[in-house]
């Protein structure tokens, strides 16, 4: 193991940015690990450390080293301290791509319609997803994309304002929210969680569903270095859209 990493990189990392005080000890210290400051196998500063240097609670500390240690940033051992997790390599099953794109591959046209688009104070779900404080504003739209004017997506979307300031001014029959958050806040990491649900009745309706007609749900949170740019769900009807990945084995 490497020599440990000091508490002084961390505070100087730090963002302004208004947020819960232990989401900026996680941003800041995500930043430092993508940015290959601190590296895999080097331990990190110990709680004590960081509540001195950085001048928060030890609860506050725990919280957040504990939330990274679940997400599979850190690596904690009893008696030993709090080290950086080995990044696992993953092959992406699932690659962001803009629908648009998907469609015009296919040989098809591609359409949207704008159901939603405005401002809202985030509650406290909705500020978790974007890892901003509940009651800073955000951004929400809510778009049908079409093939060939058959409904295959429904995009509900929470956006971060700080860093898509114009995204409400922006016409989303013309470019789609992700190509223009792609132009804006540069993709730099990005998750994905699949899940088949029942749509609600007004999603039925957009989609042009079959009441039991089954829907797969894509959650996808992005990030432009250690801040969430957006938060999306992408419903699609189940007998309209499959998922496709290619990989190759690692040995």
């Amino acid at each position: 193991m490497t020599e440990p990493q000091t508490a002084s990189q961390l505070a100087a990392a730090m963002s302004d940015v208004p947020a819960p005080i232990y989401l900026r000890v996680k941003q800041a210290i995500v930043s430092q690990i993508r940015s290959g400051a601190w590296q895999a196998h080097q331990r990190i500063p110990s709680e004590s450390e960081l509540v001195n240097e950085l001048g928060v609670s030890r609860m506050t500390i725990n919280r957040a080293l504990r939330e990274l240690t679940s997400e599979g940033y850190l690596v904690r051992m009893q008696g030993v301290g709090t080290f950086v997790a080995e990044q696992k390599a993953y092959t992406a099953m699932l690659e962001v791509h803009n629908i648009a794109d998907e469609i015009a591959a296919r040989g098809h046209r591609h359409s949207s319609r704008v159901i939603v688009l405005e401002s809202l104070a985030a509650d406290g779900d909705q500020a978790a997803q974007l890892e901003i404080s509940p009651g800073q504003p955000l951004f929400h739209s809510q778009i049908v994309h079409y093939e060939n004017d058959v409904p295959v997506q429904l995009e509900l979307r929470y956006v971060n304002p700080s860093l898509a300031p114009d995204y409400l001014q922006q016409d989303f029959t013309r470019e789609t929210p992700h190509s223009y958050l792609t132009r804006v806040a540069p993709l730099t990491a990005g998750e994905h969680r699949v899940e088949a649900v029942a749509a609600e009745t007004a999603q039925r309706d957009l989609l042009a569903l079959g009441d039991h007609e089954p829907c797969l749900l894509i959650r996808r949170r992005t990030w432009h270095g250690s801040r969430v740019v957006t938060s999306a769900r992408l419903l699609y009807p189940g007998s309209r859209y499959q998922l496709f990945g290619r990989f190759a084995s690692n040995n």
